[in-house]
C-alpha cells in the first residue's frame, strides 16, 4: 500500500491542530490512559484502521497493558479479563461507532452510566469521536502501519 496523502502538522496545520485539540480535551478529562487506549484499539478494530491499531497497541503496551488483554480485545465479552468499567466503555465505544439504526441502545447507556458520571461519559464519547476521526483520515489517506514509535505523535 502506498500513502495517498501524508497527513502532517506542517502540511495541514489547522486540521491537525483541531484533531490534536480533541485529544487534549480527552487527556485532561481524567479518564485513565490505559482505558482510553483499549477504547481506541477497539474502535480501530471495528473500522479496520491498521495504522491506528499499530499505534495504540504499542502505546497500550508502553502503558503496561498485557499481551493477553490486547489479543482478546476483539472478543472482550467472552472473557473476564476486563473490569466492569472497561466493559461499559467498550460497549459504549462499539455502540457510538456503529450507531445501529441511528441510535445508541438504552441498555448500553444504562451500563455506561452505572460506572461513569456525566462528564466522563461526555469525555469518553469525545474520545470515540476522536479515534473515529483519526481512523477515517488514516484509512482515506492510506496511512501505512508498522513504523509507529511510542510517543511519536505526542502533543
Amino acid at each position: 500500500m502506498q500513502t495517498r496523502i501524508s497527513f502532517s502538522p506542517a502540511k495541514f496545520e489547522g486540521i491537525y491542530k483541531a484533531m490534536v485539540g480533541l485529544s487534549a480535551v480527552v487527556r485532561a478529562s481524567g479518564i485513565e490512559k490505559p482505558l482510553l487506549e483499549l477504547v481506541k484499539m477497539r474502535v480501530s478494530q471495528i473500522n479496520g484502521c491498521g495504522y491506528c491499531l499499530d499505534m495504540h497497541s504499542k502505546d497500550a503496551r508502553a502503558a503496561g497493558e498485557t499481551e493477553q488483554r490486547l489479543y482478546l480485545l476483539q472478543v472482550w465479552r467472552e472473557t473476564s479479563l476486563y473490569t466492569e468499567r472497561e466493559r461499559a466503555a467498550l460497549a459504549w465505544a462499539e455502540a457510538v461507532t456503529r450507531l445501529t439504526d441511528q441510535h445508541v441502545p438504552d441498555a448500553v447507556y444504562t451500563q455506561v452510566a452505572a460506572v461513569f458520571d456525566e462528564a466522563e461519559i461526555a469525555a469518553l464519547t469525545l474520545a470515540i469521536v476522536e479515534i473515529n476521526g483519526w481512523n477515517r483520515i488514516c484509512i482515506s489517506f492510506n496511512a501505512v502501519p508498522g513504523d509507529y514509535r511510542v510517543g511519536q505523535h505526542a502533543a
